[in-house]
């Protein structure tokens, strides 16, 4: 029986996650006539500071889970990282869109990717450094 790799599922829930902010942008840009930057427009600059985000803390924490998984981290441990990074990057998507911030959406969104982030470092930390004095 072959064992079933984890990461690419949140992988592809993320990316789902990644088209549908950048559609959003698309039809902003549609909208209000904005073909490059923000135009001052907070509203674009709101959705276009939500895509950002993501795509600068979605491909490190996926790496970062993906290695856990290479190393055999339990399922357990796999799916947690990859439910908490999917749910704190909808809270923070959430969040930070609303023209009335909602910050709580904001701080549980990047409390949730950090925990990820950090959980997976240290995992691999203990991990190495298990493999090295075994």
């Amino acid at each position: 029986m072959t064992s079933i790799t984890i990461t690419p599922l949140y992988a592809a829930l993320l990316t789902f996650l990644f088209v549908t902010l950048s559609v959003r942008i698309i039809r902003l840009r549609r909208i209000q006539k904005i073909a490059i930057g923000d135009a001052g427009n907070k509203q674009m600059l709101r959705a276009m500071r939500v895509h950002s985000n993501f795509a600068e803390y979605v491909p490190l924490s996926l790496v970062m889970i993906f290695m856990v998984e290479a190393q055999g981290a339990p399922a357990l441990l796999v799916h947690g990282l990859g439910l908490c990074l999917l749910a704190g990057r909808l809270s923070h998507a959430y969040g930070v869109s609303q023209t009335h911030e909602k910050f709580q959406f904001r701080i549980a969104g990047m409390s949730l990717t950090f925990a990820a982030l950090m959980v997976a470092a240290l995992h691999l930390l203990f991990t190495f450094t298990a493999k090295l004095v075994a």
